[in-house]
């Protein structure tokens, strides 16, 4: 077997501190992971560490973005291969089962948006991220009939999340709860409620206009 190129050395040292971090991060707590704790358990000396990142936030960022993408990636992928609405909603809420809370990508998920509010990088990252699920899921509402999908896919996004932090604060609150209520949230209005919903906009656009004036 031919010997390892420096390069290929240097990226699994790269890729063998992504994941370290990844792991510690929720073990230990974002603040907590320091340069110590990451070449121990890399089995790396320090100085590897920031010869492949500007700094551990650099890393930590890296590494907590890296798992919150494949996250929201699978999740996509979850409701945009399904059929209908109902059949995505149970794909998406299927798929947020497998994080319970206590898991390490709950904890993961929920370190990295308190450590957001103090990083003006990590929060902007962190903020691209949702607008790309929002995106897909708005775009998956509208192709579904959803009258107001961008709005929709806000707070649907929204509710995700919160269902997530309230797992991790030992809240319970099933999948089958959830989806009862938000199915009345992107199913499509009927006709009718179409037909009252236009005529109270076009009301209110007249009692604005008689008040101007």
């Amino acid at each position: 077997m031919p010997a390892r190129t420096s390069a290929e050395r240097g990226r699994e040292v790269r890729q063998r501190l992504l994941d370290t971090a990844a792991t510690l991060i929720p073990e230990l707590g974002w603040s907590a992971v320091s340069t110590r704790a990451l070449a121990e358990r890399a089995d790396v000396t320090p100085g590897l560490i920031h010869y492949h990142f500007s700094s551990v936030q650099a890393l930590l960022r890296e590494a907590a973005l890296r798992v919150m993408g494949e996250v929201v990636s699978a999740t996509s992928l979850a409701f945009t291969s399904a059929d209908d609405l109902d059949a995505g909603l149970d794909l998406m809420l299927g798929a947020l089962d497998s994080y319970p809370g206590e898991d390490a990508t709950s904890l993961l998920f929920t370190e990295t948006c308190l450590a957001a509010t103090r990083d003006p990088e990590l929060r902007a990252e962190l903020s691209t991220l949702v607008a790309g699920f929002r995106k897909d899921l708005a775009t998956w509402l509208a192709g579904h009939g959803q009258d107001h999908p961008g709005d929709t896919a806000a707070v649907l996004a929204a509710t995700i999340d919160g269902l997530m932090l309230h797992r991790v604060l030992g809240v319970e609150l099933t999948s089958a709860t959830a989806m009862t209520v938000l199915r009345g949230l992107v199913a499509p209005a009927p006709p009718s409620a179409r037909t009252a919903s236009r005529r109270r906009s076009e009301a209110r656009r007249g009692r604005t206009h008689r008040r101007r004036a």
